[in-house]
């Protein structure tokens, strides 16, 4: 059951995210077998310290991003919804909910090679490294939160300006690591 409402909720940050990551990478890994590169934890569940909404988000690198499309009905069965591209080109994006109709977790897949790999590894390692910006992001997620907990879109458009800026300085950071 999927509720159509979305709340926006940000908790502190659980560490067991981190094994709901590993849990359900086996499991994504061993049902797309071997178009399945890597798999990688990413977004504000991977940031330990800071606040987050709780939904686990996985990045797939794959050999064949059209292959997925093929597999798709294997992630079904593991309780992902397919959403196609849904608005990122080259992109495959599923999302899954418990039993509640809570959103639990979203899968972004990209081929190997793809921008979009690099772009949120480094944001994701940037954010590690820099505690600093990193309670900054944790603080404006909060804040949005609390002013817009029924408007998901408000949400994301007032955290846009932000990741962008991040996204330049981890481009920059990571050209230096």
């Amino acid at each position: 059951m999927k509720v159509d409402f979305f709340k926006v909720e940000v908790v502190p940050h659980n560490p067991t995210w981190k094994d709901a990551f590993i849990t359900e990478s086996k499991q994504i890994s061993l049902a797309l077998g071997e178009n399945c590169v890597a798999v990688h934890h990413i977004g504000s569940t991977a940031i330990p310290e800071i606040y987050a909404k709780p939904i686990i988000d996985i990045l797939l690198e794959v050999k064949d991003i059209i292959k997925v499309d093929e597999q798709s009905s294997k992630l079904e069965i593991l309780g992902y919804e397919v959403m196609g591209e849904y608005g990122i080109c080259d992109r495959r994006y599923f999302r899954k909910h418990n039993d509640a109709g809570m959103r639990t977790h979203h899968i972004h897949a990209f081929s190997v090679g793809s921008m979009q790999i690099e772009r949120h590894l480094a944001f994701r390692d940037y954010m590690i490294a820099h505690s600093e910006d990193a309670q900054k992001y944790s603080d404006l997620k909060r804040e949005l939160a609390k002013k817009y907990p029924d408007n998901i879109e408000s949400y994301m458009d007032g955290k846009d300006c932000f990741i962008q800026e991040i996204d330049r300085k981890a481009a920059e950071w990571r050209k230096i690591c």
